[in-house]
């Protein structure tokens, strides 16, 4: 009696196993199978002048070098404002312990915090320090757009001269090597300003806390900034990466009685705030137009443009999707790059964007992130020595998509829309900055892509129609259909 129950459970088995019904085995009717198939498509490239270029940028640059590249020179000045944090206040002002002279303030400097030196960083340069103006036609406004060609000596007040010159070297040899080998130390370009400008602003607060209130009333009525103009000196490019104002004084406390207690306020530079860079440079355009690479050349430079073959991706296969399409850019060696001095060879850029180029102003001008549809982003890859983008199918289908609807509602022929849009299948490649956040889920994503305004410069093997870059596309296609 005891083999019953197993016996009754072997035949119901073999029952279900025999049914016509295969949907819960996981076996898919014929029509519903995938194919897949591959081919390969040739991109055209060309050079495209960038030469004006969104500054507004948390890094600034300040200095001279001569390009290698155009024998010509390459000038870098910049313009920063400070934030004030939300109702700063100073001590009272019968507790500031004033000099025997009477100022409230002891001494007030600029630093100049350097993230990275292009040249020699032991070579003399000189720089003019002018006061940003606060006369309302020529204030730096928060709307105003600005770019590496944009003249920033129109924001500045000229009447009185510049406020401090300083001459300087990267490397502050001012201090002792061991105080320049301190954990805690970072280069950077101190300028002493006069003790008047600090003694102002202490004033302006004692009498006006109000304009204290926030960067925005800070900057109109109090401290609008300063211009830092290259005047002297060639062979130095500085990359700061922060500026900040620091104000010293004394003043005595309740909690301390028998003390004197040193005290300043720093005002920095910050995202809050306008920061700009205006390069001056020269005869880029005998760079471009070689038959066999093509450049991307950073600040203003030089960008690559691509024709994407959309209409040959799809001829043939108008029912098919595109499920992968990658690309694969090489970078060209300069045949004299091991010779090249190390302090004056140009970097390679780490970074590309890929961006349709009817958006390429508006994507900057707007500070948008990649969107892996019509925009993408990539970094180089040194082990094969190139740039390489994996994927852009969806870039190539929103191209196709766009020009069947863009037909149909302008009631045009494809020759008539293409005529009157010659750059639909047009895409730049750029030298860009891009900065990402992860989350506790270990989630990235891209916060920020700016145009590179560092000092680099790279060749691209050039698409011609007798030897283009390959692109690789992958179909795929259910068998009903």
């Amino acid at each position: 009696m005891r083999v019953w129950p197993a016996t009754i459970l072997v035949i119901a088995f073999l029952l279900i196993s025999c049914t016509e019904d295969t949907g819960s085995l996981g076996v898919f009717p014929v029509q519903d199978a995938v194919s897949t198939s591959n081919e390969s498509f040739g991109v055209l490239s060309n050079d495209m002048l960038n030469a004006v270029v969104s500054a507004s940028s948390t890094t600034c640059y300040l200095g001279r070098v001569i390009d290698p590249e155009t024998d010509e020179a390459i000038t870098a000045t910049f313009a920063t404002q400070f934030h004030s944090f939300e109702n700063y206040s100073f001590p009272e002002r019968a507790d500031i312990i004033p000099g025997e002279d009477g100022y409230l303030c002891d001494s007030i400097e600029l630093h100049l915090f350097i993230k990275d030196t292009f040249g020699d960083k032991n070579n003399p340069m000189k720089v003019e320090v002018w006061p940003l103006s606060m006369n309302e036609n020529k204030l730096l406004k928060e709307s105003a757009k600005l770019y590496t060609n944009t003249d920033l000596w129109q924001f500045t007040d000229t009447e009185q001269g510049p406020i401090t010159t300083k001459v300087f070297t990267a490397t502050d040899y001012a201090l002792s090597e061991a105080y320049r080998s301190k954990q805690d130390y970072s280069d950077n370009v101190r300028i002493v300003l006069p003790r008047e400008f600090g003694e102002n602003i202490m004033e302006t607060y004692y009498s006006n806390p109000g304009f204290f209130r926030d960067s925005y009333t800070f900057i109109r009525n109090v401290c609008p900034g300063f211009l830092f103009r290259t005047v002297g000196g060639t062979g130095t490019m500085l990359n700061l990466e922060v500026c900040t104002m620091n104000l010293n004084f004394r003043f005595k406390s309740e909690a301390y009685p028998d003390s004197i207690i040193a005290g300043y306020c720093r005002f920095s530079a910050t995202p809050e705030v306008i920061q700009c860079t205006e390069f001056e440079s020269s005869n880029l355009e005998k760079l471009i137009g070689n038959e066999n690479y093509t450049y991307l050349k950073t600040p203003a430079g030089i960008c690559t443009e691509l024709i994407l073959p959309v209409d040959e991706i799809y001829r043939g296969h108008e029912n098919d999707s595109i499920t992968r399409a990658s690309l694969s850019l090489t970078r060209v060696n300069n045949q004299d790059e091991d010779a090249q001095d190390d302090d004056y060879a140009l970097g390679i850029p780490q970074e590309l964007l890929l961006v349709r180029k009817q958006n390429f102003t508006r994507f900057f001008e707007e500070h948008q992130v990649s969107d892996s549809q019509q925009s993408f982003t990539t970094s180089f890859f040194p082990t094969y020595n190139s740039y390489n983008f994996s994927n852009i199918s969806r870039l190539i289908s929103y191209c196709h998509n766009e020009k069947l609807a863009g037909m149909k509602a302008q009631n045009m022929t494809e020759e008539e829309w293409e005529a009157a849009h010659p750059e639909w299948n047009h895409v730049v490649l750029v030298p860009v900055t891009a900065a990402s956040t992860t989350d506790s889920y270990g989630y990235t994503t891209q916060v920020s892509v700016n145009q590179d305004l560092s000092l680099c410069s790279t060749k691209l093997v050039r698409g011609t129609a007798a030897n283009p870059i390959k692109m690789q596309v992958i179909y795929s296609r259910f068998a009903g259909k």
